[in-house]
């Protein structure tokens, strides 16, 4: 039981170190851009950073909880956009209420989630491949259910409100924070909460830490990775619904690329790939990295190929940093 801990103990603290350099390096990016371009450190610019990750900080919260137990989701992208077409089709075409548009959206990534769970934990089929079949199911979805053209919601539905929308603002004058943010911040709790006070967060843990070892305590594997992934595309249906708002229409042929930057915010905020390690906390600080880098290159006029050529060594060199870290605790 003391080693157990002992065990504990030296996670949070590695946990608060991972955190503590990941915002350092946060930090530091906030102060070279500001002093590399005037127009960084603005409001407006700053606000752009704060919705640019609310998508992206939702679909690495559910990376998180995926990537802990030992898993990988290559589909959350284009599941992502799965969830805003199912949104705009039950708003625009069948003409059902706006929350009605947002619960099947949710829906829709939970749903996703449950058959890669099921076809993880149960076909045993490898995460990666199952994942990336996702990825071309809910794609070929999108473009089929849409007919290949983006659905638009009519501007008197409101239901950009719900993330270009701003709550804060109308408290705080002038302090014109979107709602997505809110949403993203709110998600973030609320994760950070099941991750770490719940028995599916402890289940996480442990299968990712050593699947073989929980099997024999008794744990109900293939029962908590479904649970798990399903989790995670919950989130993912979040951000699909986030999205939809943020660009008032469902475009069918967004969504590749995000599950990338989703996984290198979760490595970049201490996730560790081999499972069994992370927090919320550093996800959500991984989240705005990527975002702030990505922000401040273009302003910087940096060519998209190369800004691409950046995420990636950086995405290289998290991992590596995981794997020395690992190496050295034993």
């Amino acid at each position: 039981m003391e080693s157990k801990t002992v065990t504990k103990d030296k996670r949070k603290r590695a946990d608060a170190v991972q955190q503590l350099l990941a915002f350092g390096a946060l930090i530091l990016l906030f102060v070279f851009f500001s002093f590399a371009s005037e127009y960084f450190f603005t409001f407006s610019n700053v606000v752009g950073i704060l919705i640019a990750t609310a998508v992206n900080g939702l679909l690495a919260l559910g990376a998180t909880f995926v990537i802990i137990s030992g898993g990988i989701d290559l589909s959350v992208g284009t599941v992502m956009t799965l969830c805003s077409v199912m949104s705009a089709v039950t708003i625009k075409n069948w003409g059902l209420p706006i929350p009605v548009g947002v619960i099947v959206g949710i829906l829709t990534g939970g749903f996703a989630g449950f058959v890669n769970g099921i076809m993880i934990s149960k076909l045993k089929l490898p995460p990666f491949i199952a994942t990336l079949g996702m990825l071309n199911v809910a794609r070929g979805l999108s473009l089929v259910i849409t007919d290949l053209s983006p659905i638009y919601f009519p501007l008197e539905t409101g239901f950009s409100q719900i993330a270009m929308g701003s709550v804060l603002g109308m408290i705080i004058p002038g302090f014109d924070i979107p709602n997505g943010v809110l949403i993203m911040f709110g998600s973030a709790v609320i994760a950070g909460l099941i991750l770490t006070k719940t028995v599916i967060g402890r289940y996480c843990f442990a299968i990712g830490s050593n699947e073989e070892a929980a099997r024999l305590s008794g744990v109900n594997i293939v029962f908590w990775k479904t649970a798990i992934y399903t989790l995670s595309g919950l989130f993912v249906g979040i951000a699909g619904v986030i999205i939809a708002s943020r660009l008032n229409s469902a475009q069918p042929a967004l969504g590749q690329g995000y599950e990338l930057d989703a996984i290198a915010a979760a490595v970049i905020g201490g996730i560790s790939m081999s499972g069994g390690e992370g927090t919320m906390v550093g996800t959500i600080i991984g989240a705005f990295i990527i975002s702030t880098l990505t922000n401040g290159l273009r302003i910087m006029s940096v060519p998209q190929e190369w800004q691409i050529v950046v995420t990636g060594l950086i995405i290289i060199s998290a991992v590596y940093i995981d794997i020395i870290r690992r190496h050295s605790k034993k």
